[in-house]
């Protein structure tokens, strides 16, 4: 891969839209291409387009076609790829740390690469005479200035998108085997590779008529479970936060604040003039915490607590 730093106008020359490098990534949400296209539209599209020698956009999409609606000016950047393999390596490796995939949507971006893993494979293997040498040389283990290795398609792709072996094998294996309501699972994000995996795995027992139906339960046992366990971690995270608030005002009414009392605080403590600074800052910082749990309290919950609607007098009637 190399910048050739030939940079074109977008009325100069018109890119070409590629399916292949198009494709490659799941497109952007509504809010991502809606806060793009504010951006574009507010401070023009700032970002060039990277193009390959032959004109076809290899990154940058999105910003291109909201560009051409909106009659927005862009530029190219032309790069140079040895072959379309390392151009759309190149375009998954630059979008990776904006997108946040998920290991299922790499996975399948792993499987779009396969031809191109094969076809550079096979190429590597014509050129190395794998296929014309002996049954060594086919094998790559004859004694070469270059030899050519066996390529490990499942290694290769993992490699190539940033995942697991083990990982990229049971993606493989759901593309293959699974049916479309574990697929469909998957890329809504209610099941895990895992989970998928192992739902596939399990209706290959059956028999191929029983399948279909067999994976609508299987999914949605799985999104119940889910759902529970989320409840369940919601539930420790309130207990967690609850616990720490009474800690907090536990501790906090212990402390009566009188000169005396802080100066033998600072004393003991060995405070220096610098730490005293320190505990200024963070008390008024506790302070203003503290006022606003009380604002909270009484603006926002206890207004609408139901257990504060017709509470029942001391002696059992309605006040």
């Amino acid at each position: 891969m190399k910048n050739t730093g030939t940079m074109y106008r977008s009325s100069e020359k018109t890119p070409t839209v590629f399916p292949a490098f198009r494709d490659l990534l799941p497109p952007l949400s509504q809010e991502q291409r809606a806060a793009l296209e504010k951006d574009i539209l507010t401070n023009g599209c700032y970002a060039p387009v990277i193009v390959d020698q032959e004109l076809r956009i290899v990154d940058g999409h999105n910003r291109q076609d909201i560009c051409q609606r909106h009659n927005v000016p862009f530029t190219m950047l032309v790069f140079q790829f040895e072959d379309s393999l390392e151009a759309k390596q190149w375009a998954l490796d630059t979008q990776k740390g904006r997108r946040n995939l998920t290991v299922w949507e790499l996975g399948q971006i792993g499987l779009k690469l396969r031809p191109d893993v094969e076809a550079r494979a096979q190429a590597n293997m014509v050129a190395g005479g794998g296929d014309q040498k002996s049954e060594d040389a086919r094998s790559g283990s004859a004694t070469l200035p270059n030899p050519i290795l066996p390529v490990d398609t499942r290694k290769e792709l993992a490699d190539a998108v940033g995942i697991g072996e083990r990982t990229m094998g049971k993606i493989m294996k759901i593309d293959e085997e699974a049916s479309a309501v574990v697929k469909e699972a998957l890329d809504n994000k209610e099941l895990s590779v895992n989970q998928g995996y192992n739902i596939t795995r399990q209706l290959q027992q059956l028999p191929e008529e029983q399948r279909e139906a067999a994976a609508i339960d299987a999914v949605e046992q799985a999104k119940a479970k889910a759902q529970i366990r989320k409840a369940d971690a919601e539930t420790d995270e309130k207990a967690r936060i609850s616990t720490l608030f009474s800690k907090a005002f536990g501790r906090a009414v212990l402390l009566e604040a009188t000169e005396e009392n802080v100066r033998a605080w600072v004393e003991f403590s060995c405070m220096d003039p610098s730490d005293m600074e320190d505990m200024i800052k963070e008390s008024r910082e506790l302070s203003e915490t503290f006022a606003a749990i009380a604002d909270i309290l009484e603006q926002k919950v206890l207004p609408t607590d139901w257990r504060c609607v017709n509470e029942p007098d001391s002696f059992g009637s309605e006040g």
